[in-house]
């Protein structure tokens, strides 16, 4: 027989779990993303070498994933594979996926955004960015 106090701490785990499973997003059985736009930039470090330099370029994208805008992102760097047609020379990826063009656009004149280029910009010797819509 349980006592009560082993009765509560039993419910209370079972309501956490429930709270945490709530918490997932559901996601579609097509993985295809559509009506999104995606602005997907690369990032050449001026020291390439330099750790620290790709460390301060993550630091100032976290901060920059607080814009209200994004939906998702995804900072990441060259992976291990090597084929051809993979472009390994840069040093950071930030992708960003926003509901729309304006979206996007009003994230260019974010004041957040605009404070990263400000603080982030003297890292770079180069930046390519790919911005995508649905076909």
């Amino acid at each position: 027989m349980q006592t009560r106090k082993s009765f509560i701490t039993k419910l209370s785990a079972a309501a956490t779990a429930i709270t945490g499973l709530s918490s997932f997003k559901q996601q579609p059985m097509d993985k295809e993303l559509k009506n999104i736009f995606i602005h997907h930039v690369y990032f050449w470090l001026k020291n390439a070498d330099s750790n620290t330099d790709r460390d301060k370029l993550v630091e100032g994208l976290k901060k920059l994933s607080k814009v209200k805008t994004i939906q998702n992102f995804h900072i990441g760097k060259p992976a291990d594979t090597n084929r051809e047609v993979i472009e390994t020379g840069y040093a950071v990826s930030w992708f960003v996926q926003f509901e729309n063009g304006e979206d996007q656009a009003s994230y260019q004149t974010d004041p957040i955004h605009l404070k990263f280029v400000e603080e982030c910009s003297h890292l770079w010797s180069k930046v390519i960015v790919y911005d995508s819509v649905d076909v």
